[in-house]
């Protein structure tokens, strides 16, 4: 309801005049074009290349991150060390490392990758490290007195409770590496959906640009529901999830 209100105002706003037609094309209009490129190969070759760069983006972010943060938050010596760095590195905004990336990997695939895997990592190594913070310290200390070793205690008490963290983390990382994959696209043209909204945007084709911005939006829409589906199905055992599953 909240994106057909979204085109209503949009299409009121153009046909009123509040917004300028002749660079603004009217949400039936963009419509239209959407489904039209839809129907073209290059546009699907577009999307597979964006989201080509996403998924491994985000498979090298879970290494790095997970791993990592449950080591770190486990380990509170190692999250009071290492608790500075994380500080530091995170706020640092992946697109002010545009020009190192270009000059180390190119303008391709590779420099897209890295601008996304270095955002979303800092998301899901957070999250990470407070599920593993989180958990009830009778838990913990219940299993003491049942004798469980350490890394019993990680894989049965620890992983457990940070799963949700996880999967959250997981579902944030996942858009902040859509994000960057297509504004890399944009600002150095690498192959994807970002790329063609910039060529589109450079010729004037205006339809075609607010278009490909369409489709880009239902693709981060169409990822985020698929991250809410599994955790819905792999953590149906959690109080956030009960009997959403049947």
């Amino acid at each position: 309801m909240g994106i057909l209100g979204a085109g209503v105002i949009w299409q009121l706003a153009v046909v009123g005049g509040l917004l300028d037609r002749t660079v603004i094309p009217t949400a039936t209009e963009t419509l239209s074009t959407v489904i039209v490129a839809l129907q073209s190969s290059s546009t699907w070759l577009a999307i597979y290349e964006t989201l080509q760069g996403w998924a491994i983006a985000l498979v090298l972010a879970s290494i790095l991150a997970i791993p990592a943060g449950i080591v770190i938050g486990a380990n509170r010596l190692l999250y009071d060390v290492t608790r500075p760095v994380v500080e530091f590195l995170r706020p640092v905004p992946s697109v002010a490392l545009i020009p190192l990336a270009v000059l180390v990997f190119g303008s391709g695939l590779e420099s897209k990758v890295f601008l996304a895997t270095f955002a979303a990592t800092w998301m899901l190594l957070i999250q990470t490290i407070y599920g593993v913070h989180d958990v009830n310290p009778v838990a913990y200390d219940t299993s003491r007195a049942f004798g469980l070793g350490p890394v019993e205690r990680l894989y049965r008490i620890s992983l457990p409770s940070a799963l949700p963290f996880i999967a959250t983390g997981l579902r944030v990382a996942s858009t902040v590496a859509l994000l960057l994959g297509v504004s890399t696209e944009i600002v150095i043209g690498a192959p994807g959906i970002g790329r063609a909204i910039m060529l589109a945007s450079s010729a004037g084709a205006y339809r075609e640009t607010y278009a490909l911005v369409v489709i880009t939006g239902f693709l981060g829409i169409g990822l985020n529901l698929l991250h809410r589906a599994g955790e819905r199905y792999f953590l149906h055992w959690h109080p956030a999830y009960r009997g959403a599953v049947r």
